[in-house]
């Protein structure tokens, strides 16, 4: 059996040993988890297996494809050319791409890119997986489109098209694309070991994932121009796709980021501690408040459920408290990817928590796994809280 390796700094023994538990029983094949509480890695472990036949193990290196645990990335990418003056959130999309004016998006601003409001949830006409890792040619299909409903009056999860979107207006704007931006400006000033896509030379390292049980919903029986079946839809989506060199190449900072749980903690640690870690600043707390402008709170048009969304991020408390009642409540930011692996910024706490697995798991947020690591570090951080306040 693959042991879990790294460390976890009492109390939290006890998170090591949950996932000890889970590599054992067969619920995670390979995964990391660290937390990080004001600037300190507190835990970080790692274990299981890098493959589905188990003859190799998880690394402490190993990397997957995180699917939707890139737009958190992304979107700290455009917070940091706001922080710099390059482009601002409330400025119109068209300002930085004016083909993007088209059918009535000309009032379409950035944060409504950014929070999944902008109504430009999918592609409108028939597009396949190859033509969608064709980034250029299926934007620009996208700056064609009219919006699905009123931008900024509702969220519809922009599960694919938030890295294209994103993608365009920080190049427009800051003359590099995500991958050179996110590579130049963020992962290689900090060293985290995170990246839209995957360079050829890291693939020996990258896990495939497993793909998760299929989708809880039967399309043919949907409203077929409803924004969940346009956008899950079209095209279907398939995890295998994640092992294509297609896919790895390609600049979708919606889907393909390619990291493991200290390279995205690495990162999005400087959102619960002012905008900085060890000396680096990405932000200023002008721009960390930002991500905090509730957006958007209601039925998402396109999950299905109640999601309170800020800028960049899912936000606790509203609609997020009932959808994912096991999520923080307090000054906290989140988002996760397909499969289950979670990010989780409590700046109530200063704390960072991120998970990722290669067996993905159902749910649209979380799996059941994320859910349990998440309810036993609150629960373990509340106690401490409560420990130090009786002293």
């Amino acid at each position: 059996m693959a042991r879990v390796e790294g460390h976890a700094k009492p109390p939290f023994s006890q998170l090591k040993q949950l996932l000890e538990d889970k590599i054992a029983n067969g619920e995670e094949l390979g995964a990391c988890i660290v937390l990080n509480i004001d600037g300190t890695n507190v835990v970080d472990i790692w274990g299981g297996h890098f493959d589905e036949a188990k003859t190799q193990p998880w690394q402490s290196d190993t990397i997957t494809n995180v699917w939707s645990s890139t737009k958190t990335i992304a979107t700290l990418a455009l917070l940091v050319a706001h922080d710099r003056g390059l482009l601002h959130v409330d400025d119109p999309v068209a300002k930085h791409w004016p083909e993007f004016a088209e059918n009535g998006k000309e009032s379409v601003l950035i944060r409504h890119l950014m929070s999944h409001t902008s109504g430009v949830s999918g592609w409108e006409d028939p597009i396949t997986a190859e033509e969608v890792m064709d980034v250029p040619a299926a934007t620009a299909r996208l700056a064609k489109q009219a919006p699905w409903w009123t931008p900024g009056t509702a969220s519809g999860y922009h599960a694919v098209t938030m890295g294209h979107l994103l993608g365009e207006v920080l190049r427009r704007a800051t003359g590099k694309t995500m991958k050179q931006f996110v590579a130049d400006e963020i992962s290689g000033p900090l060293g985290a070991d995170f990246q839209v896509g995957a360079l050829e030379e890291d693939w020996p390292r990258v896990s495939p994932v497993l793909p998760p049980p299929p989708f809880p919903w039967d399309f043919s029986k949907m409203d077929p121009n409803s924004p969940l079946v346009k956008t899950f839809g079209n095209p279907p989506l398939d995890a295998r796709q994640a092992l294509l060199p297609e896919w790895r190449r390609a600049d979708m900072a919606a889907v393909n980021g390619h990291a493991n749980a200290r390279g995205l903690n690495r990162i999005l640690s400087a959102i619960p501690n002012g905008g900085t870690v060890d000396g680096v600043k990405l932000l200023s707390q002008e721009t960390v408040d930002l991500i905090f402008r509730e957006q958007s709170d209601g039925p998402d048009l396109v999950i299905g459920l109640p999601m309170r969304f800020g800028i960049g991020y899912g936000l606790g408390g509203g609609g997020t408290a009932q959808s994912v009642p096991w999520l923080p409540t307090e000054k906290m930011c989140f988002w996760g990817g397909w499969g289950g692996s979670l990010e989780v910024m409590d700046l109530h706490r200063k704390v960072t928590f991120t998970y990722v697995m290669n067996k993905m798991g159902e749910g649209i947020l979380g799996n059941s796994r994320s859910q349990e690591y998440v309810q036993l570090v609150w629960k373990i951080l509340d106690e401490q809280q409560q420990g130090s306040e009786k002293l």
